[in-house]
Protein backbone atom coordinates (compact mmCIF):
# COMPACT_ATOMS: atom_id res chain seq x y z
CA UNK A 1 0.00 0.00 0.00
CA UNK A 2 0.63 3.83 -0.95
CA UNK A 3 2.32 5.32 2.20
CA UNK A 4 -0.36 7.29 4.19
CA UNK A 5 -0.17 10.83 5.58
CA UNK A 6 1.66 11.90 8.54
CA UNK A 7 -0.75 13.79 10.88
CA UNK A 8 1.30 17.08 11.56
CA UNK A 9 1.34 19.12 8.32
CA UNK A 10 -2.09 19.99 6.96
CA UNK A 11 0.09 21.46 3.87
CA UNK A 12 1.50 17.85 3.14
CA UNK A 13 -1.96 16.87 2.35
CA UNK A 14 -2.36 19.02 -0.70
CA UNK A 15 0.67 18.69 -2.43
CA UNK A 16 1.10 17.74 -6.28
CA UNK A 17 3.19 14.51 -5.02
CA UNK A 18 0.36 13.53 -2.40
CA UNK A 19 -2.52 13.90 -4.77
CA UNK A 20 -0.66 11.55 -7.09
CA UNK A 21 0.14 9.42 -3.59
CA UNK A 22 -3.91 8.58 -3.11
CA UNK A 23 -4.49 8.44 -7.31
CA UNK A 24 -1.86 5.73 -7.24
CA UNK A 25 -3.18 4.62 -3.77
CA UNK A 26 -7.08 4.02 -5.03
CA UNK A 27 -5.56 2.70 -8.62
CA UNK A 28 -4.03 -0.35 -6.53
CA UNK A 29 -7.08 -1.00 -4.19
CA UNK A 30 -8.67 -1.81 -7.69
CA UNK A 31 -6.44 -3.84 -8.53
CA UNK A 32 -6.35 -5.61 -5.23
CA UNK A 33 -10.24 -6.15 -5.23
CA UNK A 34 -10.24 -7.13 -9.47
CA UNK A 35 -7.47 -9.97 -8.33
CA UNK A 36 -9.36 -10.84 -5.42
CA UNK A 37 -12.60 -11.31 -7.47
CA UNK A 38 -10.54 -13.37 -10.55
CA UNK A 39 -10.85 -10.47 -12.99
CA UNK A 40 -6.99 -9.57 -13.06
CA UNK A 41 -3.91 -12.01 -12.39
CA UNK A 42 -3.01 -12.03 -9.19
CA UNK A 43 0.76 -11.76 -10.12
CA UNK A 44 0.26 -8.32 -12.51
CA UNK A 45 -0.81 -7.18 -9.28
CA UNK A 46 2.23 -7.65 -7.48
CA UNK A 47 4.07 -6.78 -10.25
CA UNK A 48 2.05 -3.42 -10.35
CA UNK A 49 2.74 -3.06 -6.50
CA UNK A 50 6.47 -3.29 -7.15
CA UNK A 51 6.96 -1.13 -10.19
CA UNK A 52 4.25 1.29 -9.44
CA UNK A 53 5.33 4.86 -9.50
CA UNK A 54 5.25 8.66 -10.87
CA UNK A 55 7.01 11.85 -11.59
CA UNK A 56 5.08 14.81 -10.64
CA UNK A 57 7.02 16.54 -13.43
CA UNK A 58 6.69 13.73 -15.83
CA UNK A 59 2.85 14.22 -15.28
CA UNK A 60 2.98 17.88 -16.08
CA UNK A 61 4.57 17.08 -19.42
CA UNK A 62 2.58 14.71 -20.74
CA UNK A 63 -0.52 16.29 -19.30
CA UNK A 64 0.73 19.44 -21.78
CA UNK A 65 0.26 17.12 -24.52
CA UNK A 66 -3.07 15.13 -24.01
CA UNK A 67 -4.97 17.83 -21.51
CA UNK A 68 -6.21 15.32 -19.14
CA UNK A 69 -4.93 15.00 -15.69
CA UNK A 70 -5.83 11.08 -15.20
CA UNK A 71 -4.66 10.24 -18.07
CA UNK A 72 -1.45 12.29 -18.22
CA UNK A 73 -0.97 10.04 -14.41
CA UNK A 74 -1.83 6.47 -16.31
CA UNK A 75 0.54 7.10 -18.88
CA UNK A 76 3.55 8.22 -16.51
CA UNK A 77 2.72 5.19 -13.98
CA UNK A 78 2.95 2.59 -17.20
CA UNK A 79 6.17 3.87 -18.02
CA UNK A 80 7.25 2.43 -14.96
CA UNK A 81 4.96 -1.01 -14.73
CA UNK A 82 5.47 -2.08 -18.38
CA UNK A 83 3.06 -4.82 -19.47
CA UNK A 84 1.12 -5.22 -16.32
CA UNK A 85 -0.12 -1.80 -16.83
CA UNK A 86 -2.63 -3.07 -18.74
CA UNK A 87 -4.62 -4.21 -15.80
CA UNK A 88 -4.71 -0.68 -14.07
CA UNK A 89 -7.82 1.67 -14.30
CA UNK A 90 -9.59 -1.23 -16.17
CA UNK A 91 -13.72 -0.57 -16.74
CA UNK A 92 -12.60 3.04 -14.65
CA UNK A 93 -13.64 6.20 -15.04
CA UNK A 94 -11.45 9.00 -13.92
CA UNK A 95 -14.06 10.26 -11.88
CA UNK A 96 -13.52 7.42 -9.82
CA UNK A 97 -10.19 7.80 -9.40
CA UNK A 98 -10.20 11.98 -8.51
CA UNK A 99 -13.48 11.87 -6.03
CA UNK A 100 -12.68 8.55 -4.24
CA UNK A 101 -8.61 9.61 -4.01
CA UNK A 102 -10.52 13.25 -3.02
CA UNK A 103 -12.28 11.87 -0.03
CA UNK A 104 -9.24 10.45 1.06
CA UNK A 105 -7.37 14.01 0.90
CA UNK A 106 -10.13 15.51 2.93
CA UNK A 107 -10.74 12.64 5.48
CA UNK A 108 -6.89 12.93 6.27
CA UNK A 109 -7.31 16.95 6.10
CA UNK A 110 -10.24 16.51 8.67
CA UNK A 111 -8.08 14.73 11.08
CA UNK A 112 -5.76 17.00 11.01
CA UNK A 113 -8.31 19.66 11.97
CA UNK A 114 -9.92 17.66 14.52
CA UNK A 115 -6.67 16.94 16.65
CA UNK A 116 -6.36 20.78 16.85
CA UNK A 117 -10.41 21.51 17.73
CA UNK A 118 -9.35 19.43 20.55
CA UNK A 119 -6.33 20.82 21.27
CA UNK A 120 -8.25 24.64 21.04
CA UNK A 121 -11.31 22.51 23.38
CA UNK A 122 -8.58 21.80 25.73
CA UNK A 123 -6.90 24.97 26.03
CA UNK A 124 -10.52 27.13 26.48
CA UNK A 125 -11.33 24.22 29.31
CA UNK A 126 -8.53 25.31 31.14
CA UNK A 127 -8.57 29.11 31.07
CA UNK A 128 -12.53 28.51 32.16
CA UNK A 129 -11.37 26.98 34.88
CA UNK A 130 -8.58 29.76 35.98
CA UNK A 131 -11.15 32.68 35.46
CA UNK A 132 -14.33 30.90 36.86
CA UNK A 133 -14.21 33.49 39.47
CA UNK A 134 -13.05 36.64 37.44
CA UNK A 135 -15.77 38.89 37.32
CA UNK A 136 -16.27 40.92 34.47
CA UNK A 137 -19.64 42.92 33.00
CA UNK A 138 -20.89 41.62 30.71
CA UNK A 139 -22.32 43.88 27.58
CA UNK A 140 -25.12 43.70 25.28
CA UNK A 141 -25.37 45.68 22.08
CA UNK A 142 -21.78 46.90 23.14
CA UNK A 143 -23.00 48.63 26.33
CA UNK A 144 -22.92 47.55 29.99
CA UNK A 145 -25.00 45.43 30.61
CA UNK A 146 -24.94 42.88 34.09
CA UNK A 147 -21.63 40.85 35.54
CA UNK A 148 -20.66 37.47 34.58
CA UNK A 149 -17.06 36.13 35.16
CA UNK A 150 -14.44 35.77 32.20
CA UNK A 151 -14.62 32.36 32.83
CA UNK A 152 -18.41 31.73 31.72
CA UNK A 153 -17.51 33.75 28.71
CA UNK A 154 -14.83 31.07 27.91
CA UNK A 155 -17.14 28.52 28.92
CA UNK A 156 -19.62 29.25 26.22
CA UNK A 157 -16.89 29.50 23.58
CA UNK A 158 -15.93 25.96 24.83
CA UNK A 159 -19.42 24.86 24.46
CA UNK A 160 -19.34 26.16 20.51
CA UNK A 161 -16.26 24.16 20.08
CA UNK A 162 -17.72 20.86 21.84
CA UNK A 163 -20.71 21.03 18.81
CA UNK A 164 -17.83 22.03 15.96
CA UNK A 165 -16.48 18.26 17.51
CA UNK A 166 -19.50 16.52 16.95
CA UNK A 167 -20.26 18.18 13.80
CA UNK A 168 -16.74 17.33 12.34
CA UNK A 169 -17.36 13.85 13.45
CA UNK A 170 -20.66 13.66 11.44
CA UNK A 171 -19.12 15.50 8.45
CA UNK A 172 -16.41 12.48 8.36
CA UNK A 173 -18.76 10.00 7.48
CA UNK A 174 -20.74 12.19 5.63
CA UNK A 175 -17.68 12.89 2.89
CA UNK A 176 -15.43 9.28 3.59
CA UNK A 177 -17.20 7.52 0.53
CA UNK A 178 -15.85 6.46 -2.62
CA UNK A 179 -17.08 4.81 -5.60
CA UNK A 180 -15.72 2.80 -8.16
CA UNK A 181 -18.58 2.97 -10.62
CA UNK A 182 -17.85 3.28 -14.34
CA UNK A 183 -18.98 6.00 -17.13
CA UNK A 184 -22.10 7.62 -15.35
CA UNK A 185 -21.97 5.36 -12.24
CA UNK A 186 -23.65 2.38 -13.98
CA UNK A 187 -21.27 -0.16 -13.37
CA UNK A 188 -21.53 -1.57 -16.90
CA UNK A 189 -17.85 -2.47 -17.40
CA UNK A 190 -17.23 -3.00 -13.63
CA UNK A 191 -18.44 -5.64 -10.69
CA UNK A 192 -19.85 -3.18 -8.17
CA UNK A 193 -18.13 -5.63 -5.54
CA UNK A 194 -15.15 -4.44 -6.85
CA UNK A 195 -16.22 -0.96 -5.36
CA UNK A 196 -17.20 -2.40 -1.97
CA UNK A 197 -14.04 -3.88 -1.60
CA UNK A 198 -12.11 -0.96 -2.45
CA UNK A 199 -13.78 1.11 -0.20
CA UNK A 200 -13.59 -1.04 2.21
CA UNK A 201 -9.79 -1.66 1.96
CA UNK A 202 -9.51 2.26 1.80
CA UNK A 203 -11.55 3.00 4.82
CA UNK A 204 -14.70 4.66 2.81
CA UNK A 205 -17.92 3.32 2.51
CA UNK A 206 -19.36 3.12 -1.16
CA UNK A 207 -21.52 6.22 -2.17
CA UNK A 208 -25.07 4.48 -2.12
CA UNK A 209 -25.52 6.49 -5.83
CA UNK A 210 -23.21 8.00 -7.40
CA UNK A 211 -23.43 9.04 -11.41
CA UNK A 212 -20.26 9.68 -12.67
CA UNK A 213 -18.95 11.90 -9.68
CA UNK A 214 -20.35 11.65 -6.33
CA UNK A 215 -22.89 14.57 -5.56
CA UNK A 216 -21.12 18.08 -4.64
CA UNK A 217 -24.01 18.08 -1.38
CA UNK A 218 -21.19 16.44 0.65
CA UNK A 219 -18.21 18.77 -0.20
CA UNK A 220 -20.54 21.63 0.20
CA UNK A 221 -21.74 20.25 3.59
CA UNK A 222 -17.59 19.91 4.17
CA UNK A 223 -16.68 23.62 3.31
CA UNK A 224 -19.84 24.80 5.18
CA UNK A 225 -18.53 22.83 8.19
CA UNK A 226 -14.96 24.51 7.69
CA UNK A 227 -16.75 27.75 7.21
CA UNK A 228 -19.14 27.57 10.11
CA UNK A 229 -16.06 26.44 12.00
CA UNK A 230 -14.06 29.84 10.99
CA UNK A 231 -16.87 31.90 11.86
CA UNK A 232 -16.90 30.60 15.67
CA UNK A 233 -13.23 31.35 15.46
CA UNK A 234 -14.14 35.15 14.11
CA UNK A 235 -16.26 35.91 16.86
CA UNK A 236 -13.94 34.36 19.04
CA UNK A 237 -10.96 37.18 17.70
CA UNK A 238 -13.73 39.63 17.27
CA UNK A 239 -14.62 39.48 20.80
CA UNK A 240 -10.78 39.49 21.59
CA UNK A 241 -10.18 42.33 19.73
CA UNK A 242 -13.26 44.76 21.21
CA UNK A 243 -12.30 43.75 24.67
CA UNK A 244 -8.66 44.90 23.89
CA UNK A 245 -9.35 48.60 22.94
CA UNK A 246 -7.39 51.13 24.88
CA UNK A 247 -10.67 52.28 26.15
CA UNK A 248 -11.46 49.00 27.63
CA UNK A 249 -8.44 46.30 28.16
CA UNK A 250 -9.59 43.66 29.84
CA UNK A 251 -7.25 41.28 27.96
CA UNK A 252 -4.89 41.77 25.37
CA UNK A 253 -2.97 39.05 23.10
CA UNK A 254 0.38 38.14 24.45
CA UNK A 255 2.92 41.16 22.80
CA UNK A 256 6.24 39.34 22.41
CA UNK A 257 10.04 41.12 23.65
CA UNK A 258 11.10 42.50 20.63
CA UNK A 259 7.57 42.95 19.05
CA UNK A 260 6.66 46.47 17.12
CA UNK A 261 3.14 47.52 16.63
CA UNK A 262 3.33 50.44 14.84
CA UNK A 263 6.19 52.07 12.22
CA UNK A 264 5.21 55.34 13.46
CA UNK A 265 3.56 54.93 16.92
CA UNK A 266 5.51 53.06 19.25
CA UNK A 267 3.06 52.92 22.22
CA UNK A 268 1.17 50.82 20.07
CA UNK A 269 -0.06 46.89 21.37
CA UNK A 270 -2.24 45.54 18.41
CA UNK A 271 -4.53 42.45 18.39
CA UNK A 272 -3.07 41.92 14.50
CA UNK A 273 -3.36 37.59 15.21
CA UNK A 274 -6.97 38.49 16.20
CA UNK A 275 -7.75 40.77 13.39
CA UNK A 276 -5.81 38.13 11.03
CA UNK A 277 -8.27 35.42 12.00
CA UNK A 278 -10.91 37.63 11.37
CA UNK A 279 -10.16 38.46 7.45
CA UNK A 280 -9.20 34.49 7.20
CA UNK A 281 -13.00 33.17 8.25
CA UNK A 282 -14.07 35.92 5.35
CA UNK A 283 -12.15 33.54 2.51
CA UNK A 284 -13.52 30.65 3.73
CA UNK A 285 -16.85 31.23 4.22
CA UNK A 286 -16.26 32.82 0.43
CA UNK A 287 -15.18 29.59 -0.78
CA UNK A 288 -18.52 27.74 0.77
CA UNK A 289 -20.34 29.68 -1.18
CA UNK A 290 -18.29 28.62 -3.90
CA UNK A 291 -18.73 24.72 -2.89
CA UNK A 292 -22.81 25.24 -2.76
CA UNK A 293 -22.20 26.68 -6.19
CA UNK A 294 -20.82 23.38 -7.03
CA UNK A 295 -23.79 21.41 -6.51
CA UNK A 296 -25.45 21.85 -9.45
CA UNK A 297 -23.72 19.78 -12.25
CA UNK A 298 -25.17 19.38 -15.61
CA UNK A 299 -26.67 16.18 -16.09
CA UNK A 300 -24.23 12.79 -15.06
CA UNK A 301 -21.21 14.93 -14.79
CA UNK A 302 -19.50 17.89 -16.08
CA UNK A 303 -16.12 19.47 -15.02
CA UNK A 304 -17.16 22.90 -14.06
CA UNK A 305 -16.57 21.91 -9.81
CA UNK A 306 -13.14 20.97 -10.80
CA UNK A 307 -11.22 24.32 -10.98
CA UNK A 308 -13.14 25.41 -7.87
CA UNK A 309 -11.84 22.71 -5.77
CA UNK A 310 -8.11 22.48 -6.84
CA UNK A 311 -8.49 26.37 -5.17
CA UNK A 312 -10.51 25.64 -2.61
CA UNK A 313 -10.01 22.99 -0.52
CA UNK A 314 -6.43 23.44 -0.38
CA UNK A 315 -6.99 26.70 0.68
CA UNK A 316 -9.54 26.26 3.34
CA UNK A 317 -8.19 23.23 4.52
CA UNK A 318 -4.68 24.57 5.39
CA UNK A 319 -6.43 28.21 6.16
CA UNK A 320 -8.51 26.00 8.89
CA UNK A 321 -5.48 24.56 10.36
CA UNK A 322 -3.78 27.65 10.43
CA UNK A 323 -6.13 29.80 12.58
CA UNK A 324 -6.92 26.90 15.02
CA UNK A 325 -2.67 26.32 15.84
CA UNK A 326 -3.29 30.22 15.93
CA UNK A 327 -6.56 30.23 17.74
CA UNK A 328 -5.05 27.78 20.44
CA UNK A 329 -1.86 29.75 21.06
CA UNK A 330 -3.60 33.00 21.24
CA UNK A 331 -6.14 31.51 24.34
CA UNK A 332 -3.71 29.63 26.01
CA UNK A 333 -1.42 33.30 26.29
CA UNK A 334 -3.97 35.64 26.36
CA UNK A 335 -3.01 38.74 28.81
CA UNK A 336 -6.45 39.04 31.46
CA UNK A 337 -6.64 41.91 33.69
CA UNK A 338 -8.84 41.57 36.35
CA UNK A 339 -8.69 45.01 37.99
CA UNK A 340 -9.25 46.64 34.57
CA UNK A 341 -12.87 44.26 34.43
CA UNK A 342 -13.40 45.90 38.19
CA UNK A 343 -13.11 49.25 37.31
CA UNK A 344 -15.28 49.15 34.37
CA UNK A 345 -17.84 47.10 36.32
CA UNK A 346 -18.08 50.11 38.75
CA UNK A 347 -18.10 53.00 36.55
CA UNK A 348 -20.67 55.31 37.20
CA UNK A 349 -21.20 53.81 41.07
CA UNK A 350 -22.46 50.59 39.75
CA UNK A 351 -24.77 51.73 37.67
CA UNK A 352 -25.27 48.27 36.08
CA UNK A 353 -26.35 46.93 39.13
CA UNK A 354 -29.97 48.74 38.59
CA UNK A 355 -32.38 45.43 38.00
CA UNK A 356 -31.39 44.80 41.54
CA UNK A 357 -32.66 47.53 42.96
CA UNK A 358 -35.86 47.44 40.76
CA UNK A 359 -36.23 44.27 41.92
CA UNK A 360 -35.61 44.88 45.52
CA UNK A 361 -37.87 47.89 44.98
CA UNK A 362 -40.90 45.49 43.47
CA UNK A 363 -40.06 42.86 46.24
CA UNK A 364 -41.88 45.60 49.24
CA UNK A 365 -44.59 46.42 47.20
CA UNK A 366 -43.57 49.31 44.89
CA UNK A 367 -45.70 48.92 41.10
CA UNK A 368 -43.17 48.36 38.81
CA UNK A 369 -43.68 51.28 36.64
CA UNK A 370 -43.03 53.37 39.79
CA UNK A 371 -39.95 51.06 40.89
CA UNK A 372 -38.80 51.50 36.84
CA UNK A 373 -38.73 54.81 36.68
CA UNK A 374 -36.87 55.35 40.38
CA UNK A 375 -34.22 53.65 39.02
CA UNK A 376 -33.97 54.40 35.88
CA UNK A 377 -34.03 58.45 37.28
CA UNK A 378 -30.88 57.85 39.50
CA UNK A 379 -28.87 55.83 36.84
CA UNK A 380 -29.22 58.51 33.62
CA UNK A 381 -28.64 61.11 36.64
CA UNK A 382 -24.88 59.00 37.04
CA UNK A 383 -24.45 58.11 33.45
CA UNK A 384 -21.45 59.59 31.86
CA UNK A 385 -20.85 62.27 34.48
CA UNK A 386 -17.08 62.12 35.87
CA UNK A 387 -18.53 62.04 39.52
CA UNK A 388 -21.77 60.09 38.49
CA UNK A 389 -22.65 57.24 41.28
CA UNK A 390 -25.54 55.60 41.22
CA UNK A 391 -24.99 53.71 44.23
CA UNK A 392 -25.13 57.51 46.28
CA UNK A 393 -27.76 58.72 44.59
CA UNK A 394 -29.90 55.48 45.29
CA UNK A 395 -29.01 55.29 49.20
CA UNK A 396 -30.08 59.23 49.15
CA UNK A 397 -33.29 58.96 47.24
CA UNK A 398 -36.28 59.26 49.65
CA UNK A 399 -38.58 56.78 47.78
CA UNK A 400 -35.54 53.92 48.20
CA UNK A 401 -34.57 54.39 51.41
CA UNK A 402 -38.73 54.12 52.44
CA UNK A 403 -38.51 50.87 51.34
CA UNK A 404 -34.65 49.86 51.76
CA UNK A 405 -32.72 49.50 54.41
CA UNK A 406 -28.94 50.22 53.72
CA UNK A 407 -27.93 46.52 54.08
CA UNK A 408 -30.64 45.72 51.81
CA UNK A 409 -29.11 48.58 49.36
CA UNK A 410 -25.69 47.35 49.77
CA UNK A 411 -26.85 43.47 48.90
CA UNK A 412 -28.35 44.73 45.61
CA UNK A 413 -24.98 45.46 44.37
CA UNK A 414 -23.16 42.60 45.33
CA UNK A 415 -21.51 40.95 42.39
CA UNK A 416 -22.06 37.38 43.75
CA UNK A 417 -25.40 37.49 43.06
CA UNK A 418 -25.18 37.35 39.32
CA UNK A 419 -22.83 34.12 39.39
CA UNK A 420 -24.58 32.47 41.69
CA UNK A 421 -26.22 29.91 39.28
CA UNK A 422 -23.00 29.79 37.01
CA UNK A 423 -21.75 26.14 38.42
CA UNK A 424 -24.75 24.35 36.51
CA UNK A 425 -23.07 25.71 33.48
CA UNK A 426 -19.97 24.46 34.48
CA UNK A 427 -21.27 21.12 35.27
CA UNK A 428 -22.55 20.46 32.12
CA UNK A 429 -19.93 21.14 30.17
CA UNK A 430 -17.97 19.30 32.84
CA UNK A 431 -15.80 21.66 34.20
Amino acid sequence: MIERYTLPEMGNLWTEAYKFKTWLEVEIAVCDAQAELGYIPAEAVAEIKAKANFDPKRILEIEAEVRHDVIAFLTNVNEYVGDAGRYIHLGMTSSDVLDTALALQLVASLDVIMSHVEALIQALRYQAQQHRNTVMIGRSHGIHAEPITFGFKLAGWLAEMLRHRDRLCQLKKTIAVGQISGAVGTYANIDPRIESLTCQNLGLEPDAASTQVISRDRHADYMNGLALLASSIERFAVEIRNLQRTDVLEVEEFFSKGQKGSSAMPHKRNPIRSERLTGMARLIRGYAVAAMENVALWHERDISHSSVERVAFPDACILTHFMLVETTDLVKNLLVYPDNMARNMNLYGGVVFSQRVLLALIGKDVSREEAYTIVQSCAHQAWNKPDGDFRKLISEDPRVVEKLSPAEIADCFDPQHHLKNLDQVYQRLGI
